[in-house]
């Protein structure tokens, strides 16, 4: 995967191959279509040269010129502010708090459930797999009311919220049939071309 719209890249991020906090880094590159060399990497065999950008030799990794950074949300926003066209978060301060709060509420209540999701241990995995489904029937009604989370425009929660809803199948999830609001939104967001150029031959593979 690479993004660069035929122009030299002003930036590099490092990114897993398959993991929402890399891709949603890499979706809102792809939705402001900022020119960035996407350089895949595997988790579990990271070189060594990138502890020395990167203290905590994680992933994704941001270079723009002397400024690393190496938190996924960090990231967002400073791409988001960076390369304000489209604007990916509401412009009032109130709006944007709300957003912001969103996102903290997705990532500590959704994304804390991922290794457990991911992890050897059935039962944990089990009750992580319970708590993400009932989750996501929780918020499906909201989206009857606007065509985005929250909101009538995309935005970095969106970002967030879709890289997860990608990878239910891989979690082994299915969402019921009364969840028909929250899968009509999630059809809409895959079928961004945005979204779709963001993703990895892994992330495709998923649903293919």
């Amino acid at each position: 995967m690479a993004v660069s719209a035929g122009r030299k890249p002003v930036m590099t991020i490092y990114s897993d191959r398959n993991c929402p906090y890399s891709h949603r880094a890499r979706m809102v590159l792809t939705e402001k279509n900022i020119s960035a060399e996407v350089i895949i990497l595997d988790d579990h065999h990271l070189p060594e040269d990138l502890l020395d950008l990167n203290p905590y030799n994680s992933l994704p990794t941001l270079v723009d010129r002397d400024l690393v950074l190496y938190h996924s949300r960090i990231i967002m926003e400073y791409l988001n502010e960076r390369f304000p066209h489209p604007p990916l978060m509401p412009v009032d301060p109130v709006s944007h708090a709300r957003s912001r709060l969103f996102l903290y509420r997705i990532e500590r209540d959704w994304y804390s459930l991922l290794d457990d999701l991911t992890g050897e241990d059935n039962s944990l995995a089990g009750t992580a797999r319970n708590i993400l489904r009932d989750g996501l029937m929780s918020v499906a009604p909201i989206f009857e009311q606007k065509p985005y989370f929250m909101s009538n425009e995309f935005s970095l929660v969106d970002c967030t919220l879709a890289t997860l809803l990608w990878r239910l199948p891989m979690y082994q999830i299915e969402l019921p049939s009364q969840a028909g609001p929250l899968l009509k939104y999630a059809e809409r967001i895959f079928g961004r071309e945005a979204f779709q150029a963001s993703l990895t031959d892994e992330e495709r593979a998923i649903r293919c």
